[in-house]
């Protein structure tokens, strides 16, 4: 059994501002040391559930975050961009399912450094007419590639906006949000105490299932083609900027539109608009 580890920063235990989430600074040194023990604490669960193989994906930023030196040996890196399937890439190799570690909620939410992708340029994201943050938008990907997502951590916002796409997951609710930058957090040690057990628990019920052909096993979240994506901006001049792409159709001044036949398609636009973005900045 192979395990996709994919890991974001702003929801690890002890993260809350935007100084911690960017590099150049001792802040962000630390907190990129939280987000790979917590990695760890993954890898370690998955393993001692059973898991034969583990991929980690750096989904944070430039996806340069983890410290190579400091991962558990028995796991495998996922680094750097661009890449197709973003912060599900390693899904490619055949993964029997996902953990989420360290995930936010989405933008325009009151999560902790709640945003989606991009927190310059997009505002709110669509799908078939449901709202989804990064998580629903990978989970949707790794759904289309027939894989689960069973395990996600991050704070009681992220957790209250996604726990229904994932029906059988384990949960682990690192900090509690009062705000985009405060609330109440674990120490990262219990953080990493929790993130164990629930990968741990989360691989023997993916086992046990399999071995019970399939009665009761996870279910892949999946949103049927074709896939309508619309898009609200953080202002008209980034709206102006996508629709030089030809294929994007201008619903108002902040929003705009356009249709994919799948969902890797739908999100390998919304990171090259992503890119685009920084013409603006």
């Amino acid at each position: 059994m192979k395990i996709l580890i994919s890991t974001d920063i702003e929801g690890v235990a002890g993260v809350f501002h935007a100084e911690q989430v960017r590099a150049g600074n001792g802040e962000y040194e630390r907190a990129r040391a939280w987000m790979t023990a917590e990695a760890n604490a993954a890898v370690q669960g998955a393993i001692a559930g059973g898991a034969e193989a583990v991929l980690v994906n750096d989904s944070h930023g430039g996806f340069r975050n983890l410290l190579p030196d400091g991962l558990d040996e028995r796991a495998r890196l996922v680094l750097g961009k661009p890449r197709y399937l973003g912060m599900m890439g390693g899904l490619e190799e055949g993964c029997d399912a996902v953990f989420m570690i360290g995930y936010h909620s989405r933008s325009q939410g009151r999560g902790i450094l709640a945003h989606t992708i991009n927190s310059f340029a997009f505002a709110r994201v669509f799908i078939n007419g449901m709202e989804l943050g990064e998580a629903g938008l990978y989970g949707a990907l790794a759904g289309e590639m027939g894989v689960p997502v069973i395990l996600a951590s991050g704070d009681d916002v992220f957790i209250a906006e996604t726990s229904d796409l994932f029906p059988g997951a384990q949960w682990v609710q690192t900090k509690v949000a009062h705000g985009q930058g405060s609330g109440v957090t674990l120490s990262p040690a219990a953080s990493r105490r929790a993130i164990a057990a629930a990968a741990e628990t989360a691989v023997r019920n993916l086992k046990e299932a399999a071995g019970r052909a399939g009665a009761g096993s996870a279910v892949p979240f999946r949103i049927p083609a074709p896939i309508e994506c619309r898009l609200q901006t953080q202002s008209s001049a980034l709206a102006d900027l996508f629709c030089m792409w030809p294929t994007l159709e201008r619903v108002d001044g902040v929003t705009l539109r356009f249709t994919t036949d799948s969902m890797q398609a739908a999100i390998r636009t919304l990171n090259s608009l992503a890119a685009m973005s920084f013409m603006l900045r």
